[in-house]
C-alpha cells in the first residue's frame, strides 16, 4: 500500500528540495498520514520555509497527538519564526510525551533565553524594527510581489512555490526573519516561478497558469468572474509600450462603471472612457501623443498635436537619455 512508504531523515538530508517534491506528490493521494506531514515539515525546516514547516507539523499533531516528533518540529519552526512562546509550549508538550529526550530540554532553555531577552528589550525601550511592507502587480503572464526591504544578503531569501500558495522567508539586516505566506487567488506554475534580490527590495515573480487578470492576490477564485487579458488593451500608465488604441475594449458594464478605483487603476479607467467616448480626432490625438512622447504625454487636442511632433516630457526629477 502507498501508506507503507517511509521518508527517513537521511533521505531528506541528502536533497531537501527533491524530498519536498516527493512528499508533496505523496500527500496529494494520502492526506491523513501524520508521519509524512512531519517529515515534510523537516524538509521545509532544512529549506528555511518555516511557515510551511509549522503548518505541516501542526497538521501532524492533529492527526497523531501522541507523536513527539510533531511537537519537536512545530517548536523548531515557531522558534525560527521568532514565536518563542509558541515554540516553548510545543517543546513542553513534546517533552511530556517523551521525557527521556534531552533535546527537548535544550530547546526549552533556548526559548526561555529568547523570551527573557525579548522582555528585557521591551522594558528597556529598544525601538522595534519598522514593519516590512509588500505590494503586487501583474502582467499578462506573471504576478509580481515586491517586498520592500533593503540590503538583504544574497543567500538571505528562501521561497517555496506551490500551485496555489507561496511561502517566503527573508533574512532582514536586523538579524530577524520576515515571513510571508499567501494563499493565492489562482494557480501558478511553480517550476517557472522565481525571485530576485535587489538593493532596495525583493521581487517574487510567479508564472500564471492562465493569462487572466487577477482581481486580487489572495482568496478563492471564481471562474465566472475571470477577466481575460486583451493583448491590444491600452497600456498601464506606468509602463508605456506600443499599443493599438483602436482595438481597445469599450464595452464597459454598469458594474465596472460604478466600481470605485484608486491610483493607476482609476487613471487607466479614465483614459479608457475618454477614448471610448471620443471623436476620431480625439483618438488620433491620443494615439499620436502617446506614441511620439514615449508614453509621457497623452493629449486629446488634435489641433495642437497634429501640427508638430510631440516631445517627450518625463516626470519631475527624471532625466531622459537616448541610447
Amino acid at each position: 500500500m502507498a501508506t507503507e512508504r517511509s521518508f527517513p531523515d537521511s533521505f531528506i538530508d541528502e536533497d531537501p528540495q527533491k524530498a519536498l517534491e516527493v512528499l508533496n506528490e505523496a500527500l496529494q493521494g494520502v492526506s491523513d498520514n501524520a508521519e509524512w506531514f512531519c517529515q515534510r515539515a523537516y524538509a521545509h525546516i532544512l529549506l528555511k520555509n518555516y511557515s510551511c514547516a509549522a503548518d505541516d507539523a501542526k497538521k501532524a499533531q492533529q492527526l497523531k497527538p501522541s507523536l513527539p516528533l510533531a511537537f519537536m518540529r512545530t517548536g523548531i519552526a515557531e522558534y525560527h519564526l521568532n514565536n518563542y512562546e509558541s515554540a516553548h509550549a510545543a517543546f513542553t508538550q513534546g517533552h511530556q510525551l517523551v521525557d527521556s529526550d534531552k533535546s527537548f530540554d535544550m530547546w526549552i532553555e533556548r526559548c526561555k533565553e529568547m523570551m527573557d531577552k525579548t522582555q528585557n528589550n521591551s522594558i528597556n525601550g529598544t525601538p522595534a524594527a519598522p514593519p516590512v511592507k509588500h505590494d503586487w502587480y501583474q502582467t499578462e503572464s506573471q504576478v509580481i510581489i515586491t517586498v520592500m526591504v533593503k540590503n538583504v544578503p544574497k543567500d538571505g531569501v528562501h521561497v517555496n512555490f506551490m500551485e496555489k500558495e507561496i511561502s517566503a522567508t527573508i533574512n532582514l539586516p536586523s538579524g530577524e526573519n520576515y515571513n510571508l505566506h499567501l494563499s493565492l487567488l489562482h494557480s501558478i506554475l511553480p517550476q517557472q516561478s522565481s525571485f530576485k534580490i535587489l538593493s532596495t527590495k525583493v521581487e517574487i515573480k510567479m508564472k500564471k497558469t492562465d493569462a487572466i487578470r487577477w482581481e486580487k492576490l489572495e482568496g478563492e477564485g471564481q471562474q465566472s468572474n475571470i477577466k481575460h487579458f486583451d493583448p491590444h488593451q491600452y497600456p498601464s500608465s506606468s509602463h508605456p509600450s506600443s499599443c493599438k488604441w483602436d482595438k481597445m475594449v469599450v464595452d464597459i458594464s454598469e458594474e465596472e462603471k460604478n466600481e470605485k478605483l484608486e491610483g493607476d487603476a482609476a487613471l487607466n479607467k479614465l483614459f479608457q472612457q475618454i477614448y471610448a467616448d471620443g471623436s476620431d480626432e480625439v483618438k488620433r490625438a491620443m494615439n499620436k501623443s502617446f506614441m511620439e512622447s514615449g508614453g509621457t504625454v497623452l493629449s486629446t487636442n488634435w489641433g495642437d498635436v497634429g501640427k508638430k511632433k510631440v516631445e517627450m516630457k518625463p516626470p519631475d526629477n527624471v532625466e531622459f537619455k537616448k541610447y
